[in-house]
């Protein structure tokens, strides 16, 4: 039976060999695509509250980490799917400000052209398949993903992420199943920010002590529980992932234990409620990713309080710039309503103007 790997001091995960090849500007690299996240996020709830974006947002901030730390690791075939909660993934993979925050305000020039929305973001072209808004959606597609890539015989994987609260879906079960059984290159990231929407994990799921990640057992699967404040110990976690399953296409599963600075979306009025604000005030002075980062570069001798700051504002300028640019743009065009609804359709292929689909060998 597949076995949890046992932890390690922080510091520790430091000289891991993946972690001790990082050069200077790797790290530094690194400190920035998280603190352009969080500048993003904070960036789109302001206008959000200035009645700029609709629909939902659910923000990254607090979690920043857990994408640009495993996201890292990744090659030329090697994928990313995730949920609803996917400005983080996007960015980490390379998507602009612009195009992101575009979609947001619903416009044209969004990466969805601006039909998708907070929960839909999208990159084919650079491994990135979205953005789901249906709880669990994603983790059959992950599986398929990696079932495409052990089919075309490529050294690859998929990482697939999900909420805590997805868990208990069957649909994800069921890939669970396929994936061991098929010995299927993929990762589910468990991002475990403790709460189910406004449900703490203790009420809504059941698990063993090890954590909600040795359900894998059941499955005959490998896998690990990660803290993610740290990017040394995430990244040296799901290198040992990547690496099971570039070389043996095996499926695993990794719990990364993170927290939400913000409520489950925007539109969360219970925030402070169903959990407490000083349980709140306590993860974002003792447990904040960037924070902990930025203070070991420092303790490393790589950057400077003064080099830090010059990051922050650079990014906080881009988000700004980003936030212009989309409320420039147009809105998409109203005779554009049914484009990109349907491939096949779109391209004008036989499946789409008969309604016949024909599989071949």
């Amino acid at each position: 039976m597949a076995a949890k790997t046992k932890s390690k001091p922080t510091a520790e995960y430091a000289d891991a060999p993946i972690n001790a090849s990082l050069t200077d500007e790797d790290k530094i690299e690194l400190l920035r695509k998280m603190v352009r996240i969080r500048r993003f996020e904070q960036t789109s709830l302001k206008h959000y509250q200035g009645d700029k974006i609709g629909g939902f947002l659910h923000l990254y901030i607090g979690q920043e980490s857990v994408a640009v730390g495993s996201i890292s690791l990744l090659g030329d075939n090697d994928h990313v799917i995730t949920a609803y909660r996917d400005h983080g993934h996007a960015l980490s993979v390379g998507m602009n400000m612009d195009e992101c925050m575009a979609e947001l305000f619903g416009k044209a020039t969004g990466c969805s052209k601006g039909k998708g929305g907070s929960m839909h973001y999208f990159a084919p072209d650079k491994n990135y398949w979205g953005g789901h808004g249906i709880v669990g959606g994603q983790t059959p597609l992950g599986a398929g993903l990696a079932f495409a890539l052990k089919y075309k015989g490529l050294k690859g994987c998929c990482l697939c992420y999900l909420g805590d609260g997805a868990i208990n879906q069957g649909a994800f079960h069921e890939a669970l199943n396929l994936a061991s059984l098929w010995d299927l290159p993929v990762i589910y990231i468990i991002e475990n920010n403790g709460y189910s929407m406004g449900t703490s994990q203790a009420r809504s799921s059941a698990y063993p002590e090890g954590g909600l990640a040795q359900r894998a057992e059941g499955y005959n699967m490998a896998w690990d529980k990660l803290e993610g404040v740290s990017i040394y110990e995430i990244r040296a976690g799901v290198q040992k992932a990547v690496e099971r399953a570039h070389e043996e296409s095996k499926p695993t599963i990794l719990e990364i234990m993170t927290y939400r600075h913000k409520g489950h979306s925007v539109a969360d009025a219970n925030a402070e409620k169903y959990r407490t604000k000083e349980e709140i005030q306590r993860y974002m002075q003792e447990h904040d990713p960037i924070e902990f980062w930025k203070t070991t570069l420092i303790d490393e001798g790589v950057i400077t309080e003064d080099d830090y700051k010059a990051i922050n504002k650079e990014a906080g300028a881009e988000a700004n710039s980003a936030a212009e640019f989309a409320e420039k743009s147009p809105f998409p065009d109203e005779s554009e309503i049914f484009d990109d609804i349907y491939w096949e359709v779109d391209n004008n292929t036989e499946a789409g103007r008969t309604g016949r689909h024909f599989f071949h060998k």
